[in-house]
C-alpha cells in the first residue's frame, strides 16, 4: 500500500531523527546523506541517491548537474545541508528541484544543529 504524504514525510522525518541522535552535528553533507539513505531504507523506503535532475529549456533537455540529495518513493524530495544556519539559497535550491521535478513536497534538513527539529523545514508545492 502507497503511504500517504504526512505518514511519508513523518517516517522521513522519523529516520532523520534517528541519524541525528546517532552522530549529532558536525558532519559533512555527505555523511549524513548516506546514514540518511541506510535509515530510510531500513524502513522499506524507496531511496534514490544524488538523482540527476535535467531542465527542460524549449523542449531541450539539459544536464547541468542539478542533483536530489535524496528522492524517496518518488514522491519527496530530501535536501541534506549541514550548515549553521538555513538561509533563502536553500529554500530556493529546494523549491526549483520541486519545480523541475514535479514533485509536491521536499524537506529540507539541516544537520547541524542541536535538535533536528529546528532543522527541518517541510515545503510544499
Amino acid at each position: 500500500m502507497e503511504l500517504l504524504y504526512k505518514e511519508l514525510t513523518s517516517k522521513i522525518v522519523d529516520c532523520a531523527i534517528t541519524v541525528h541522535k546517532q552522530l549529532g552535528p558536525g558532519l559533512l553533507e555527505s555523511a549524513y546523506e548516506e546514514c540518511l539513505d541506510y535509515e530510510l531504507q531500513l524502513c522499506g523506503l524507496n531511496t534514490v541517491k544524488q538523482y540527476p535532475m535535467p531542465l527542460i529549456y524549449k523542449e531541450k533537455k539539459l544536464d547541468i548537474g542539478y542533483r536530489i540529495d535524496l528522492l524517496v518513493d518518488k514522491k519527496v524530495i530530501i535536501e541534506v545541508k549541514s550548515v549553521e544556519a538555513l538561509n533563502p539559497v536553500h529554500m530556493a535550491q529546494i523549491m526549483t528541484y520541486l519545480k523541475l521535478s514535479g514533485c509536491r513536497i521536499g524537506l529540507l534538513i539541516n544537520f547541524n544543529v542541536e535538535f533536528l527539529k529546528e532543522g527541518i523545514r517541510r515545503v510544499i508545492v
